[in-house]
């Protein structure tokens, strides 16, 4: 589904992704892990057109996404949350994810059916005309995940979807994407740095340092992997 090939993006002197390459298959869930600064979110924006390489190519079901403007790439099948949650704070519930069924149709009782259908996902539900300024940090990022499954992706890239959540959210936070996987078939990217989750949920891991893949393979292979523990997990992660 997705080819990373080769991709490299500098600012200035600094290699922000230095050819980077992995590719994702349709039904997978691939973590991506790496320290602050390895350049996760980087990738992210190079994938949904953000940012332009200066190296390399993006495939998306064997089309090039070279030049191509982050609307467009949402148009074919990606989407993406934010680290920092921004939900519309005076619209409803139901407002929000609305936005993003407007992104296919320009018909509202048409967007509307979509959202509610999202919405069914979700433990919100029965707060659909509640205001976005009501919800608690949990419910507000559950609320970001909807407004993206709102636009009925392909891929779904997620960007630290649990920064912040107690243990008992994050339990919560994995329940709820095995749960999406399994009743919506979306394949999904994930960036975190919570490893009981990034690890639980993963097919897949793929790990960055300064810009560069050091390793990628199986959880439990990756948590063992000399490379990262040195570079990311520690002695102390394998030792638990």
């Amino acid at each position: 589904m997705l080819k990373v090939e080769n991709v490299s993006k500098r600012f200035g002197g600094l290699a922000a992704v230095s050819q980077l390459s992995f590719e994702i298959e349709q039904g997978q869930t691939v973590g991506l892990i790496g320290p602050n600064g390895a350049g996760k979110t980087t990738l992210f924006n190079l994938i949904t057109g953000f940012l332009a390489p200066d190296e390399g190519n993006v495939w998306f079901n064997g089309s090039s996404l070279l030049g191509v403007k982050p609307h467009a790439i949402c148009h074919q099948g990606i989407s993406r949350t934010f680290q920092v949650v921004k939900p519309f704070l005076k619209l409803t519930i139901l407002e929000n994810v609305m936005i993003g069924a407007f992104h296919d149709t320009r018909d509202t009782a048409r967007a509307e059916k979509i959202a509610r259908e999202v919405i069914a996902l979700f433990d919100f539900r029965d707060k659909l005309d509640y205001p976005a300024a009501s919800l608690t940090l949990p419910e507000r990022k559950l609320l970001e995940i909807a407004r993206t499954l709102a636009t009925r992706p392909k891929l779904l890239l997620l960007d630290e979807s649990m920064a912040g959540l107690t243990p008992t959210e994050i339990d919560q936070m994995i329940e709820f994407l095995r749960r999406l996987k399994q009743e919506s078939g979306v394949t999904l990217l994930i960036i975190e740095h919570v490893m009981r989750a990034i690890m639980s949920v993963s097919d897949r891991i793929i790990v960055i340092h300064h810009g560069e893949k050091i390793a990628e393979g199986l959880p439990q292979n990756i948590v063992k992997d000399a490379d990262v523990i040195a570079a990311y997990l520690g002695q102390g992660y394998l030792a638990s």
